[in-house]
């Protein structure tokens, strides 16, 4: 069974590509399928003074011991780009969990 992910749009609506980016990049996750059963996914738009739309990413990983571990945040002028910082940074942080889980066993 794969690896879940729920959505949640704050200040924008769902879009074919803001759901198409997000599969694509919680497939650069499914290789860590052992550690996760789940992901949570906010993205938030937001309006700068200079009234330039920023996106505000915010990705948490529930492990398969139901723990939640927040990534953190990512924020770009483009949502894409604000997901793939996102998943950038939870790769990185699964596969230093990955490395220490092999190191102790």
């Amino acid at each position: 069974m794969g690896i879940g992910m729920q959505i949640v749009y704050l200040g924008c609506s769902g879009t074919t590509p803001f759901e198409a980016e997000a599969a694509a990049q919680l497939l650069r996750l499914q290789r860590f399928g052992a550690l996760l059963s789940n992901c949570r996914l906010a993205i938030e738009a937001l309006r700068l003074r200079s009234g330039e739309p920023l996106y505000d990413v915010r990705l948490d990983l529930v492990t398969a011991t139901h723990e939640l571990t927040p990534i953190g945040r990512c924020a770009a002028q483009s949502a894409e780009e604000a997901l793939r910082c996102a998943f950038d940074a939870a790769e990185k942080a699964l596969q230093t969990a990955a490395f220490a889980s092999g190191r102790r066993n």
